[in-house]
């Protein structure tokens, strides 16, 4: 039977989301990161709760700023007990925001699965 709920995430494992009113070929862009990142934060050492206020604060004013792709930088979460924290709490923050259109880890040169590229909504 399978468990309800989030799967624990490995260090390893792609963060991936695309709402449906994206498209297929915007999606590819983004993974390749194909877009040009208007700003960035870095999420690395804080206290799970710490980067969760942060991150909410950071993406509501990318929003407002008109900054519709951003890189959320997690870590692997290498030195965590077990899974990756900051990476799962990244990945269900963004999946309950309204205003994500798509996010997905960041290639190799731009921090791999360390990162996260967000695609946001301009409305």
């Amino acid at each position: 039977s399978r468990q309800a709920g989030p799967v624990p995430l490995d260090a390893a494992d792609e963060l991936s989301y695309c709402h449906p009113k994206v498209s297929e070929r915007v999606f590819r862009q983004l993974k390749r990161g194909e877009f040009s990142i208007q700003d960035e934060i870095d999420l690395h050492h804080l206290r799970a709760a710490d980067a969760e206020a942060l991150l909410k604060q950071f993406l509501t004013l990318a929003r407002r700023g008109h900054h519709p792709c951003v890189r959320i930088v997690h870590g692997k979460g290498l030195r965590s007990e077990g899974a990756p924290v900051l990476k799962m709490l990244v990945d269900r923050v963004l999946r309950h925001r309204g205003d994500v259109l798509a996010f997905a880890s960041a290639p190799q040169n731009q921090g791999g699965s360390g990162a996260v590229l967000v695609l946001l909504d301009r409305g």
